[in-house]
């Protein structure tokens, strides 16, 4: 009996070769989006709203105070000097993170790096990681001598990315800058 003739790329292996196919395809990772865009602002400011709401118990203080921030950076935008990270899932910001260069309250050049934000849905996918590193890539070019930020205790996830970044936490201490009382944190990173 003749033997039929041979598959051209090699036997089909695994659920494939029954003709099953998965039911669920993995959804791809979604870009970085550099740069302003429109929706941006109100975007972040309901998604980290939603988060910290959920979370931390913040409220309408916390929200309200990241509105106005948000926007008195977004009417002093500097691309030369400032980055703004964001990645969209379904036409909506899922994730953020933002190296705010042009804070007039900076301290000693310093770089401002704010709003990091990962959307549940994408967490535990490495884009937390990927928008950090994008940013300390973007640092690293501005001949600015570091980076600080203003974070709480208890956010591990965000925490072993700075930790992994080489941040060190410099400051500590109870306060209520959201409106809600937290163990506030200020790390800094040396670029030079």
């Amino acid at each position: 009996m003749p033997r039929p003739p041979a598959h051209p790329l090699g036997a089909p292996s695994g659920p494939a070769a029954c003709g099953i196919l998965p039911l669920v395809q993995p959804v791809a990772t979604p870009p970085l989006t550099r740069g302003w865009r429109p929706g941006l602002l109100g975007d972040v400011v309901a998604l980290q709203a939603r988060c910290y709401a959920k979370e931390w118990g913040f409220g309408t203080f916390f929200e309200a105070k990241l509105a106005r921030e948000m926007s008195e950076f977004a009417g002093r935008y500097d691309p030369a000097q400032d980055l703004v990270l964001s990645v969209a899932l379904h036409a909506r910001t899922a994730g953020s993170i933002t190296i705010d260069g042009s804070d007039p309250a900076a301290p000693e050049r310093f770089l401002h790096l704010r709003w990091f934000i990962v959307d549940d849905s994408l967490r535990k996918r490495g884009i937390g990681r990927a928008l950090l590193d994008t940013c300390l890539r973007f640092a690293r070019t501005t001949g600015r001598p570091g980076i600080y930020l203003w974070t709480f205790a208890g956010l591990e996830a965000a925490r072993r990315l700075y930790d992994a970044a080489g941040f060190q936490l410099v400051e500590e201490h109870v306060g209520t800058t959201w409106g809600t009382q937290v163990a506030e944190q200020r790390f800094v990173l040396t670029l030079s």
